[in-house]
């Protein structure tokens, strides 16, 4: 008898240990039974799949991954030979998680016939991370630009300003029209630096539990009764997902921001652009400057289905004056990256002709949050 009450503790114990190492482990796992229905999901999985594993395990694996896909090959080969079958640098796509090449093993289960347990390894992790440098990088490169516009711009223009209205008051009628024109682009410029300010560190960022579907809702019903209503709009909400540590207001126009980029992107007739979120355990960044790393566990995106950003395009996306619209500024994604950074989140996109999401990660609200805001 005291044998098996220790073999049950031994038992309970692996159990314990097989879970955790399962989820230490980098690389996706899914488990699929006999019918190709999601049965088990580690942390790696819930972050690619963007989904979490009460939201993933009951799943068809058709809802993950096309018909066509390789894997899918993969995993009958695996059936059929009782083997373990592998490929290498495979592109696993679909609509959720976008396009990523990827190496795929494949291994069935012995105790469990029929199910299958499939490794998918990223290939681009290290890319992925430079990309989210970068896009730091160019957030803080208009914070700096912003502090020397205010400086070296708004003074002299006031001098400027004040020496036409001086002139104005002893200038005939036709002279006036100058002063007052100078008076008119002095101010325009004003309006413009104004602008740039918002980019701005002089103000510490005021943070607080924000419900991020709360933020969505508002930007969709302004989007749809705006510059939206062309736009047919689905929503991919994971209702379990935590608040967001942020601004609400700064978050609101970060999301309004990309919707209005997206709208304008799909064109007048035919265009979709989906919300969601999702929780991803696993996200963890190493970002210059701090000492641990940041848990970004909460993921929100929009994606649409326009012609996607040109290629020439894609590496100067968050920089300060870049554009491809005929009247942009060029500032609204620069804008984007600076909050984003602000909040402690990253932001990413990837993009093919049909279909361009923008991926926003940032951090879960937790009371300590609170605490130590208040004692900076």
């Amino acid at each position: 008898m005291a044998d098996n009450t220790a073999l049950a503790d031994k038992t309970s114990v692996s159990s314990v240990d097989a879970d955790a190492v399962l989820n230490s482990l980098a690389s996706t796992v899914i488990v699929v039974d006999a019918e190709n229905e999601i049965i088990r999901v580690n942390q790696a999985a819930e972050q690619l799949f963007r989904g979490s594993a009460s939201y993933l395990q009951g799943q068809s694996l058709d809802n993950l991954v096309p018909v066509d896909s390789p894997i899918r090959a993969l995993v009958t080969q695996a059936r059929r030979f009782r083997s373990v079958v592998a490929e290498y640098d495979v592109t696993l796509e679909s609509p959720r998680i976008g396009s990523h090449a990827v190496d795929v093993q494949v291994s069935c289960i012995p105790e469990d016939p029929g199910a299958v347990a499939i490794v998918i390894q990223l290939r681009s992790i290290a890319e992925k991370i430079n990309h989210q440098l970068n896009h730091m990088g160019a957030a803080r490169s208009v914070t700096a630009m912003a502090a020397m516009l205010a400086h070296e711009v708004k003074n002299p223009l006031s001098g400027i300003r004040g020496a036409a209205q001086l002139l104005e008051q002893s200038a005939d009628e036709e002279d006036k029209k100058l002063t007052t024109l100078i008076c008119d682009e002095a101010d325009r410029i004003v309006g413009l630096v104004d602008r740039m300010e918002v980019f701005s560190d002089r103000v510490p960022l005021q943070r607080e539990a924000v419900n991020i579907h709360k933020v969505l809702d508002r930007v969709q019903r302004l989007a749809e009764t705006g510059f939206g209503k062309h736009v047919r709009f689905h929503n991919q909400f994971d209702p379990s997902l935590p608040p967001v540590w942020g601004n609400h207001d700064q978050l609101v126009q970060v999301f309004l921001n990309l919707v209005k980029n997206a709208a304008e992107a799909v064109g007048s007739v035919g265009g979709e652009i989906t919300l969601g979120s999702a929780y991803s355990q696993g996200v963890r960044f190493a970002l210059p400057g701090l000492e641990n790393r940041v848990h970004l566990p909460l993921t929100v995106w929009v994606r649409d289905n326009g012609p996607g950003i040109p290629d020439d395009m894609k590496r100067y996306m968050f920089d300060a004056f870049v554009t491809s619209k005929p009247k942009g500024s060029g500032l609204g994604l620069a804008l984007v990256a600076k909050i984003i950074g602000d909040h402690g989140g990253v932001i990413e996109f990837d993009s093919i002709p049909g279909r361009t999401v923008f991926r926003v990660m940032l951090p879960m609200f937790k009371p300590e949050n609170e605490d130590r805001e208040e004692n900076v």
